[in-house]
């Protein structure tokens, strides 16, 4: 039997997933992690992005989150987000209309919006974006 470490990715609504993963990969704030079973404890904050679960059987799902924080035990690894969804539930005209209206507040500096919060809208729709992209490449191979 392959060495498979539990997974549970939950938001502030649901649980998304929760089985065994023989390794699960997020986008850390310094970089990309693999996480593989009986990896070493470990508690850090995860930019907004993809989160991909290689299942025991070969197979990978993908979600994205808008941030949180990663914990890891010896055979058990959490993802906490306030938002997360399956990559497959994500929508693409939503993403885009989110990107541009960050965009054009980021470049129109009397916009009511902060531009912080500009830069943060803009950061979640480029990571939903990039997971849609993702999907469409390992659906099409």
């Amino acid at each position: 039997m392959a060495s498979t470490i539990h997974c549970d990715i939950v938001s502030a609504e649901a649980e998304i997933f929760s089985g065994d993963a023989a390794m699960v990969v997020v986008s850390g704030e310094e970089g990309e992690l693999g996480i593989a079973p009986r990896h070493a404890p470990l508690l850090t904050r995860l930019k907004p992005g993809q989160v991909r679960v290689v299942l025991p059987e070969g197979g990978e799902e993908f979600y994205y989150i808008s941030g949180g924080l990663l914990e890891v035990q010896p055979h058990v690894v959490s993802v906490l987000s306030d938002t997360a969804a399956r990559a497959s539930d994500l929508d693409e005209a939503a993403a885009l209309k989110a990107k541009e209206e960050a965009e054009k507040a980021i470049s129109d500096r009397s916009a009511d919006m902060d531009i912080a919060q500009a830069q943060a809208q803009l950061a979640e729709a480029m990571a939903q974006l990039a997971a849609l992209e993702r999907l469409r490449k390992k659906l099409k191979s």
